[in-house]
């Protein structure tokens, strides 16, 4: 965990869950001191958060100055990434500057190069001469091999492993405990499912469903000789 000093003001934009796991980890594991959230008026549901005021983002310059203060954009991978992206420059064009949260618990090789606007949470491996672009999302527990690509504005859930020379393209999502084979590039706004293998290229705007198991004939009872 970080234990150094608390130097840069954050405000998070937004207030769901993800906004809720982000306050934690950057207060107990980052630089940065969070100093309140904001949101959308139109999607302005509650003034406070953990004590701290939820501003609405139209007008928070108003309230929290920009010359000062960082912002991170807790958004998942709503309309393929896009709304994070919107409220990622929304926040940037106020003139607040961009934050990364990287976990003290994630192993990233040192010569990874990576954009502004990350958020890599624990346990992550990033291997050798990977590059991440910016406003990327690593959750929990993937394995990034080495030589990869991840474009801008890309979401990856827990436990994938994207090998060896791949590419995974701008707004894509990458579920829970898919596969990529080496040397494959995944196009832009593609959607990969939970338990997905990708062994080959992919066409922009691909949708790949997981695969499904279903009951054997045969009971579980039957396999093992339980009685």
């Amino acid at each position: 965990m970080f234990a150094g000093p608390k130097d840069r003001r954050l405000l998070i934009i937004g207030d769901s869950a993800f906004a809720e796991v982000a306050y934690e980890c950057f207060r107990h594991d980052s630089r940065y001191d969070v100093v309140g959230f904001a949101v959308e008026r139109a999607y302005l549901a509650r003034t406070e958060l953990f004590g701290l005021p939820v501003f609405p983002l139209e007008e928070v310059e108003q309230h929290v100055s920009p010359g000062d203060t960082w912002f991170y954009a807790a958004l998942v991978y709503t309309q393929l990434n896009r709304l994070r992206q919107r409220l990622y420059e929304v926040a940037k064009s106020k003139g607040y500057q961009p934050a990364s949260y990287i976990s003290s618990r994630a192993f990233v090789w040192p010569n990874v190069t990576c954009g502004e606007h990350c958020f890599i949470f624990e346990d992550n491996t990033i291997q050798p001469f990977v590059s991440i672009g910016s406003n990327v999302v690593l959750w929990s527990g993937n394995h990034i091999g080495h030589h990869s690509r991840i474009d801008d504005h890309v979401f990856i859930a827990s436990h994938a492993v994207v090998s060896g020379f791949c590419r995974i393209g701008s707004h894509s999502f990458v579920g829970v405990n898919a596969t990529i084979s080496n040397n494959v590039d995944i196009a832009p706004d593609n959607w990969i499912g939970l338990g997905a293998t990708i062994a080959r290229n992919t066409a922009a705007g691909a949708l790949y469903k997981g695969p499904r198991s279903e009951a054997s004939e045969r009971s579980a009872l039957d396999q093992f000789g339980v009685r």
